[in-house]
């Protein structure tokens, strides 16, 4: 076990020296994570800080750790995101959670399903052998963001706008990071100072008056019982095809009016994700 706290140590360092870039890689999984600890149980609350590594100062710090584990675990880098047909502007998961070879379940939403079922038999001293509920819990976190950024969930011919290129203002980019980075970023120069923080106090206010009666919604899903990652990602598809997508074509010069227009869909999944990341978390610890 110490051994182990040691090399999730190393990680969190290394990522500590990374934050330097902004965006849903790391400002906008740091806000989900941070909106999600504010929601917490004490009995939640207690188990992630037994399963953080020790040297984390709290699940946000490590709520990006998944991204940069990527080239260290190749095996994960599919399980990202979620392809689906061009243009249907639907989800389905039997057909669209796969990887490249075509192998079922390997997409964010069947991650989720696999790393919530780990966490749920936390305390079990057998399963605590067979998963390492640490990863499992830094893994989830992040991919509840994941599932929560509309691009995430885009078309397949594009791998999520990825193959996109347009200009931000007048600096080139691809959309999906104008979605991962970009939008995030401009609100928090233009409103909060480049000041993530201000970010999140900002959206945890619209939680508690704007959205509060939308909350238990958000919460809840089909099965009642949180996460129900086949919602998310309906919604994200949906507002990819609403607000990402629409209206943008290669070349595309993005300014105010897709910035300020689409920022309210940002600030909208951060909650969601923020949110029910709380309530699934909630419920494994219960």
């Amino acid at each position: 076990m110490e051994r182990h706290r040691a090399q999730m140590a190393a990680f969190v360092l290394a990522m500590s020296i990374l934050r330097v870039a902004h965006g849903w890689g790391i400002d906008g999984h740091y806000t989900i994570c941070k909106i999600a600890e504010s929601r917490l149980t004490g009995a939640a609350a207690d188990a992630v800080k037994q399963l953080l590594p020790e040297s984390a100062e709290d699940l946000a710090s490590v709520c990006a750790w998944a991204d940069r584990v990527k080239f260290r675990y190749r095996w994960s880098s599919e399980l990202h995101y979620i392809n689906t047909p061009d243009n249907l502007c639907k989800y389905q998961y039997s057909r669209d959670c796969k990887d490249d070879n075509g192998e079922k379940g390997r997409c964010v939403a069947g991650a989720i399903n696999n790393y919530t079922s780990q966490l749920l038999d936390y305390g079990s001293n057998s399963i605590r052998a067979a998963y390492n509920l640490t990863e499992a819990l830094m893994f989830l976190s992040h991919f509840m963001g994941d599932i929560h950024q509309p691009l995430h969930v885009g078309f397949t011919s594009d791998r999520g706008a990825n193959t996109i290129d347009v200009r931000w203002y007048t600096q080139k980019q691809v959309l999906h990071h104008v979605w991962d980075n970009n939008i995030i970023e401009t609100a928090e120069e233009r409103y909060y100072s480049s000041n993530v923080d201000g970010l999140v106090d900002a959206i945890q206010q619209n939680i508690t008056n704007e959205w509060a009666d939308q909350v238990k919604d958000w919460e809840t899903c089909s099965s009642t019982k949180p996460p129900c990652p086949d919602t998310y990602a309906s919604e994200s598809i949906t507002a990819a095809c609403q607000w990402a997508y629409e209206g943008v074509s290669e070349g595309s010069v993005l300014k105010d009016a897709y910035f300020l227009s689409r920022l309210p869909t940002v600030h909208l999944r951060l909650a969601k994700g923020g949110v029910r990341l709380a309530a699934t978390l909630n419920r494994i610890f219960k």
